[in-house]
Protein backbone atom coordinates (compact mmCIF):
# COMPACT_ATOMS: atom_id res chain seq x y z
CA UNK A 1 0.00 0.00 0.00
CA UNK A 2 1.37 3.67 -0.72
CA UNK A 3 2.42 5.68 2.12
CA UNK A 4 1.23 9.23 2.85
CA UNK A 5 2.40 11.09 5.72
CA UNK A 6 0.09 14.36 6.53
CA UNK A 7 2.07 17.23 8.98
CA UNK A 8 -1.32 18.35 10.38
CA UNK A 9 -2.70 22.14 12.04
CA UNK A 10 -5.58 22.52 12.88
CA UNK A 11 -8.99 22.86 11.56
CA UNK A 12 -10.88 20.60 9.65
CA UNK A 13 -8.86 20.20 6.55
CA UNK A 14 -6.45 17.47 7.51
CA UNK A 15 -9.80 15.16 8.45
CA UNK A 16 -11.13 15.89 5.43
CA UNK A 17 -7.48 15.12 3.36
CA UNK A 18 -6.67 11.77 5.61
CA UNK A 19 -10.55 10.67 4.84
CA UNK A 20 -10.09 11.21 0.81
CA UNK A 21 -6.56 9.31 0.85
CA UNK A 22 -7.78 6.42 2.44
CA UNK A 23 -10.51 6.33 0.27
CA UNK A 24 -7.80 6.48 -2.55
CA UNK A 25 -6.30 3.34 -1.51
CA UNK A 26 -3.32 5.79 1.00
CA UNK A 27 -1.62 4.29 4.24
CA UNK A 28 -2.02 7.81 6.00
CA UNK A 29 0.12 8.81 8.82
CA UNK A 30 -0.30 11.78 10.58
CA UNK A 31 2.32 13.78 12.73
CA UNK A 32 -0.07 16.17 14.73
CA UNK A 33 0.84 19.22 16.75
CA UNK A 34 -0.10 19.36 20.34
CA UNK A 35 -2.95 22.09 21.59
CA UNK A 36 -3.59 22.50 17.60
CA UNK A 37 -4.88 19.41 15.78
CA UNK A 38 -8.40 17.74 16.63
CA UNK A 39 -7.80 14.86 18.21
CA UNK A 40 -10.51 12.79 16.36
CA UNK A 41 -8.13 12.75 13.20
CA UNK A 42 -6.56 9.91 14.63
CA UNK A 43 -9.79 7.89 14.61
CA UNK A 44 -9.79 8.45 10.35
CA UNK A 45 -5.24 7.92 9.79
CA UNK A 46 -3.62 4.53 10.18
CA UNK A 47 -0.77 5.70 12.47
CA UNK A 48 -1.21 8.94 15.22
CA UNK A 49 1.50 11.12 16.79
CA UNK A 50 2.22 14.13 18.59
CA UNK A 51 4.75 16.73 18.69
CA UNK A 52 5.02 20.32 19.55
CA UNK A 53 5.26 23.40 18.00
CA UNK A 54 9.03 23.35 16.61
CA UNK A 55 10.13 19.65 16.96
CA UNK A 56 11.20 19.62 13.46
CA UNK A 57 13.95 16.55 14.35
CA UNK A 58 11.00 14.61 15.99
CA UNK A 59 9.11 15.16 12.92
CA UNK A 60 11.61 13.88 10.66
CA UNK A 61 12.39 10.65 12.91
CA UNK A 62 9.00 9.61 13.01
CA UNK A 63 8.02 9.95 9.09
CA UNK A 64 11.70 8.18 8.37
CA UNK A 65 10.48 5.37 11.18
CA UNK A 66 7.12 5.04 8.77
CA UNK A 67 8.98 4.73 5.60
CA UNK A 68 7.48 8.07 4.37
CA UNK A 69 9.07 9.71 0.74
CA UNK A 70 5.73 11.74 0.69
CA UNK A 71 3.33 14.24 2.74
CA UNK A 72 1.82 16.86 2.81
CA UNK A 73 1.41 19.99 5.44
CA UNK A 74 -1.85 21.00 5.97
CA UNK A 75 -4.22 22.92 8.73
CA UNK A 76 -3.15 26.47 10.08
CA UNK A 77 -1.32 27.26 13.58
CA UNK A 78 -2.64 29.89 15.55
CA UNK A 79 0.40 32.91 15.23
CA UNK A 80 -0.54 33.92 19.28
CA UNK A 81 0.91 29.94 19.65
CA UNK A 82 4.20 31.00 18.32
CA UNK A 83 4.82 33.52 21.00
CA UNK A 84 4.04 30.71 24.49
CA UNK A 85 3.60 27.28 22.63
CA UNK A 86 6.85 26.78 20.27
CA UNK A 87 8.99 24.21 22.38
CA UNK A 88 11.35 23.61 19.23
CA UNK A 89 14.34 20.70 19.54
CA UNK A 90 17.74 20.97 18.70
CA UNK A 91 17.24 20.98 14.53
CA UNK A 92 13.94 23.23 14.86
CA UNK A 93 16.01 25.53 16.80
CA UNK A 94 18.90 25.31 14.57
CA UNK A 95 16.55 26.34 11.68
CA UNK A 96 15.13 29.06 13.17
CA UNK A 97 18.43 30.73 13.98
CA UNK A 98 19.37 30.16 10.15
CA UNK A 99 15.97 31.53 8.34
CA UNK A 100 15.83 35.40 8.55
CA UNK A 101 12.24 36.13 9.15
CA UNK A 102 9.49 34.32 10.85
CA UNK A 103 6.37 34.90 7.88
CA UNK A 104 4.62 32.09 7.25
CA UNK A 105 5.84 31.01 3.46
CA UNK A 106 9.54 31.41 4.57
CA UNK A 107 9.30 29.17 7.67
CA UNK A 108 6.93 26.53 5.73
CA UNK A 109 9.29 26.67 3.07
CA UNK A 110 12.24 26.28 4.87
CA UNK A 111 10.64 23.01 6.87
CA UNK A 112 9.89 21.61 3.44
CA UNK A 113 13.24 21.92 2.31
CA UNK A 114 14.72 20.14 5.90
CA UNK A 115 11.90 17.80 4.64
CA UNK A 116 13.02 17.34 1.20
CA UNK A 117 16.88 16.83 2.28
CA UNK A 118 15.92 13.93 4.10
CA UNK A 119 14.04 12.33 1.24
CA UNK A 120 10.20 12.99 2.39
CA UNK A 121 8.94 14.97 -0.29
CA UNK A 122 6.62 17.84 0.26
CA UNK A 123 3.25 17.41 -2.25
CA UNK A 124 0.09 19.54 -2.71
CA UNK A 125 -2.01 20.04 0.02
CA UNK A 126 -5.11 19.25 -2.48
CA UNK A 127 -3.49 15.78 -4.05
CA UNK A 128 -6.16 13.55 -4.26
CA UNK A 129 -8.92 15.55 -3.70
CA UNK A 130 -11.46 17.04 -6.58
CA UNK A 131 -13.98 19.68 -6.47
CA UNK A 132 -12.45 21.10 -3.47
CA UNK A 133 -10.93 24.16 -4.74
CA UNK A 134 -13.10 27.71 -5.15
CA UNK A 135 -14.64 27.55 -9.03
CA UNK A 136 -15.04 30.64 -10.92
CA UNK A 137 -18.19 32.68 -11.42
CA UNK A 138 -21.57 32.52 -8.90
CA UNK A 139 -21.85 29.32 -6.67
CA UNK A 140 -25.22 29.93 -4.91
CA UNK A 141 -28.57 31.07 -6.45
CA UNK A 142 -28.26 34.48 -5.13
CA UNK A 143 -26.30 37.00 -7.96
CA UNK A 144 -23.85 39.45 -5.57
CA UNK A 145 -25.85 42.91 -5.66
CA UNK A 146 -24.65 45.83 -7.32
CA UNK A 147 -23.02 47.55 -3.82
CA UNK A 148 -21.89 44.18 -2.65
CA UNK A 149 -20.15 43.68 -6.77
CA UNK A 150 -18.51 47.61 -5.82
CA UNK A 151 -17.11 46.43 -2.83
CA UNK A 152 -15.11 43.01 -3.59
CA UNK A 153 -14.23 44.85 -6.82
CA UNK A 154 -12.57 47.40 -4.26
CA UNK A 155 -11.06 45.44 -2.03
CA UNK A 156 -10.14 42.26 -4.28
CA UNK A 157 -6.83 43.80 -4.19
CA UNK A 158 -6.38 45.45 -1.13
CA UNK A 159 -6.50 41.81 0.10
CA UNK A 160 -3.95 40.72 -2.38
CA UNK A 161 -1.79 43.63 -0.73
CA UNK A 162 -2.02 42.31 2.86
CA UNK A 163 -1.35 38.83 1.35
CA UNK A 164 1.80 39.95 -0.14
CA UNK A 165 3.14 41.62 3.08
CA UNK A 166 1.75 38.39 4.51
CA UNK A 167 -0.40 39.91 7.05
CA UNK A 168 -3.31 37.77 6.48
CA UNK A 169 -5.89 36.41 3.60
CA UNK A 170 -8.97 38.13 4.06
CA UNK A 171 -11.22 41.64 4.36
CA UNK A 172 -14.28 42.74 5.47
CA UNK A 173 -15.55 45.68 3.56
CA UNK A 174 -19.09 47.76 3.72
CA UNK A 175 -19.70 50.59 1.47
CA UNK A 176 -16.06 50.82 0.09
CA UNK A 177 -14.89 51.10 4.07
CA UNK A 178 -12.45 48.16 4.83
CA UNK A 179 -13.92 47.41 8.50
CA UNK A 180 -11.90 44.60 9.08
CA UNK A 181 -8.40 43.17 8.30
CA UNK A 182 -7.24 39.85 9.22
CA UNK A 183 -4.17 39.14 11.20
CA UNK A 184 -3.30 36.79 13.57
CA UNK A 185 -6.90 35.85 15.01
CA UNK A 186 -7.79 34.43 11.57
CA UNK A 187 -10.96 34.68 9.33
CA UNK A 188 -13.69 33.99 11.54
CA UNK A 189 -12.74 35.82 14.50
CA UNK A 190 -12.49 39.37 11.38
CA UNK A 191 -15.55 38.48 9.92
CA UNK A 192 -17.13 38.70 13.38
CA UNK A 193 -15.52 41.91 13.87
CA UNK A 194 -15.86 43.42 10.74
CA UNK A 195 -19.58 42.15 10.22
CA UNK A 196 -20.46 43.82 13.61
CA UNK A 197 -18.82 47.24 12.95
CA UNK A 198 -21.04 47.15 9.43
CA UNK A 199 -23.79 45.92 11.18
CA UNK A 200 -25.41 44.52 8.31
CA UNK A 201 -24.53 44.06 4.28
CA UNK A 202 -20.87 43.16 4.47
CA UNK A 203 -18.88 41.84 1.77
CA UNK A 204 -16.35 39.13 2.79
CA UNK A 205 -13.04 38.93 0.46
CA UNK A 206 -10.61 35.89 0.84
CA UNK A 207 -7.68 34.92 -1.84
CA UNK A 208 -4.35 33.74 -1.61
CA UNK A 209 -0.88 35.63 -1.41
CA UNK A 210 0.66 36.58 -4.22
CA UNK A 211 3.55 34.60 -3.69
CA UNK A 212 1.32 31.44 -2.28
CA UNK A 213 3.22 28.01 -2.16
CA UNK A 214 0.33 25.50 -3.27
CA UNK A 215 1.95 23.11 -1.18
CA UNK A 216 0.55 24.44 2.47
CA UNK A 217 -1.20 27.26 4.18
CA UNK A 218 -4.33 27.72 1.10
CA UNK A 219 -6.63 29.70 2.11
CA UNK A 220 -9.73 27.90 3.32
CA UNK A 221 -13.30 28.48 3.96
CA UNK A 222 -16.39 26.00 4.91
CA UNK A 223 -19.43 26.02 6.69
CA UNK A 224 -18.13 27.71 9.81
CA UNK A 225 -17.39 30.63 7.56
CA UNK A 226 -20.67 30.51 6.29
CA UNK A 227 -22.38 30.05 10.08
CA UNK A 228 -20.51 33.45 11.23
CA UNK A 229 -21.06 35.61 8.24
CA UNK A 230 -25.14 34.79 9.10
CA UNK A 231 -24.60 35.71 12.72
CA UNK A 232 -23.03 39.46 11.79
CA UNK A 233 -25.07 39.85 8.51
CA UNK A 234 -22.69 39.82 6.21
CA UNK A 235 -24.29 39.31 2.61
CA UNK A 236 -21.38 38.55 0.28
CA UNK A 237 -18.65 35.95 -0.05
CA UNK A 238 -15.53 36.18 -2.59
CA UNK A 239 -12.88 33.98 -2.74
CA UNK A 240 -9.93 33.46 -5.45
CA UNK A 241 -11.23 30.75 -7.60
CA UNK A 242 -8.59 27.35 -8.25
CA UNK A 243 -6.61 28.82 -5.04
CA UNK A 244 -9.34 28.93 -2.02
CA UNK A 245 -10.42 25.24 -0.52
CA UNK A 246 -13.80 25.03 -0.06
CA UNK A 247 -14.55 22.28 3.16
CA UNK A 248 -17.59 20.70 3.14
CA UNK A 249 -18.42 22.29 -0.23
CA UNK A 250 -22.35 21.13 -0.69
CA UNK A 251 -23.11 22.10 2.83
CA UNK A 252 -21.19 25.57 2.87
CA UNK A 253 -23.41 26.48 -0.49
CA UNK A 254 -26.68 24.57 1.36
CA UNK A 255 -25.96 27.32 4.08
CA UNK A 256 -25.31 30.34 2.46
CA UNK A 257 -28.39 29.49 0.16
CA UNK A 258 -30.70 29.36 3.29
CA UNK A 259 -29.25 32.46 4.54
CA UNK A 260 -28.99 34.48 1.11
CA UNK A 261 -25.64 34.69 1.26
CA UNK A 262 -23.76 35.02 -2.05
CA UNK A 263 -21.25 33.17 -3.16
CA UNK A 264 -18.96 33.79 -6.05
CA UNK A 265 -15.48 32.84 -7.30
CA UNK A 266 -13.29 34.74 -9.38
Amino acid sequence: MNKLGLIAGNGNFPRLFAENARRLGYSVTAVAHKEETDPTLENVVDHFYWIALGQLGKLIEILRAEGITKAVMIGGVKKTHLFSKVRPDIRGLSLLKRVLGHEDDILLRAIAEELEGEGIQIIESTFGLTDVLAEEGVLTSRKPKDSEKADISYGWDIVREIGRMDIGQCIVVKDGVVVGVETVEGTDITIERGGRLAQSGASVIKRSKPQQDLRFDLPTVGPTTVAVMKKVGATALALEAGKCVMLDKATMLRDANKAGISVIGL
